[in-house]
């Protein structure tokens, strides 16, 4: 976020972090990009994605939100809403690799188990590590809780068996977070999560889908796998979901948000600049009334994005419940991004739409924003509960 932005004033504090970021961007990432010839993420390998991670976490900058005593350096999340953000706006297709996403560390690992740091936390915090998160399953769609996959105590174990769907990174990741209905009697009404190593038996990565914007997705098949008592995070007679759960759908949900905000920025930047120099019937078609008008409904979707987001990060760090704020945000700015998006190529006209123009791949990208992380339909139904209509 530049500081003429007007949200900057919330977050002025965490401006020295987010320099410190954009220094990095352009000292390393952008001669490397330039270097390796890659114009999107998807085009990155993944030996050049671990090479990034872990410059970046060397730096403080992979999984700074995270405790020092995993690994990171108790950034506030709001200068890691700020990061996010920037790297999307950047242009910089290496720069959003630079920080943790559904490959990183989970907030739910935290749960003050030493043994469980050592072995699992600390390296995705470090980068030396990835993971995936096994939630989604073929027939649940939006209610993601809607868990067929089960959890049945086994010889000292839990044994998994399901199916998952859209899990990101399974193809690489070094533990699965698989979330499992757990086969009690009576039944747990919350559901278990599991980390489960890489190599497990009866762990298969199955069929790989590739999305829009070219990042690939897989399904993962549960075939009896039997894991120790260790595996399941928290307790296993949890009556009730666990606030981390909630909180790292929350974090989740924030992250969604920053990037979206990043993506409808970099979109805006991309049309303003098109508006002053193009000229059409003689002027320049910033003067024409229809450009101006997509040009300021952009900005002004973008800049209310921005305010919900800084609030509900404000929130964040005060230690509130964000559950609400997460959901307005997270809407808020998956719709704004959509709708700069197509302004921007609307002002843009048939060059934004050729193979390799900015936009055309921002096209792609943004349109998986109001999916991921619960759809737009699921941020409304989380916000009507709160105010008392569920």
């Amino acid at each position: 976020m530049t500081s003429t932005s007007p949200v900057s004033r919330y977050l002025r504090d965490h401006v020295p972090i987010v320099d410190s970021f954009r220094s990095f961007v352009a000292r390393e990432l952008v001669p490397m990009a330039r270097e390796l010839g890659v114009d999107e993420p998807a085009a990155i390998s993944p030996d050049d994605r671990r090479l990034v991670r872990r410059r970046s976490a060397d730096l403080g900058f992979y999984a700074g939100d995270y405790p020092e005593s995993v690994g990171g350096q108790d950034m506030p999340f709001t200068a890691k809403l700020m990061m996010h953000e920037y790297a999307e706006a950047s242009g910089c297709p290496l720069a959003p690799t630079a920080l943790c996403n559904a490959e990183g560390p989970s907030w739910l690992l935290l749960t003050g188990d030493p043994q469980r740091d050592d072995r699992h936390l600390r390296p995705l915090v470090t980068a030396r590590a990835t993971r995936c998160l096994a939630l989604t399953e073929p027939d649940g769609g939006s209610d993601a809780f809607a868990l067929a996959t089960t959890a049945s105590r086994k010889e000292g174990g839990w044994l998994l068996r399901g199916r998952k769907a859209f899990v990101s990174n399974a193809d690489q990741a070094d533990l699965t977070l698989v979330v499992a209905r757990i086969d009690t009697d009576p039944p747990r009404r919350s559901p278990g999560i599991f980390a489960v190593p890489a190599g497990t038996a009866g762990l298969v990565v199955g069929q790989r889908f590739d999305g829009m914007s070219g990042e690939p997705v897989f399904e993962l098949l549960l075939d009896d796998v039997w894991v120790d008592e260790s595996a399941l995070v928290g307790a296993a007679d949890a009556d009730a979901p666990d606030w981390r759960s909630a909180e790292a759908l929350a974090r989740g949900r924030l992250l969604v948000a920053a990037q979206c905000n990043g993506m409808a920025a970099r979109a805006l930047a991309l049309g303003v600049e098109v508006a002053r120099t193009r000229s059409s019937f003689g002027r320049r078609i910033g003067e024409h009334q229809h450009v101006q008008e997509h040009v300021v409904a952009s900005r002004l979707a973008l800049e209310s994005a921005r305010l919900l987001t800084a609030a509900a990060a404000q929130h964040f760090d005060e230690g509130d419940d964000v559950v609400e704020f997460a959901a307005l945000a997270k809407l808020a700015a998956s719709e704004a991004a959509c709708e700069v998006v197509n302004r921007m190529l609307q002002v843009h006209g048939a060059v934004g739409w050729i193979r390799g123009h900015p936009l055309e791949y921002l096209y792609r990208q943004v349109r998986a924003m109001t999916i991921i992380e619960g759809t737009s339909e699921v941020q409304k139904v989380i916000i009507a509960n709160s105010m008392g209509l569920g």
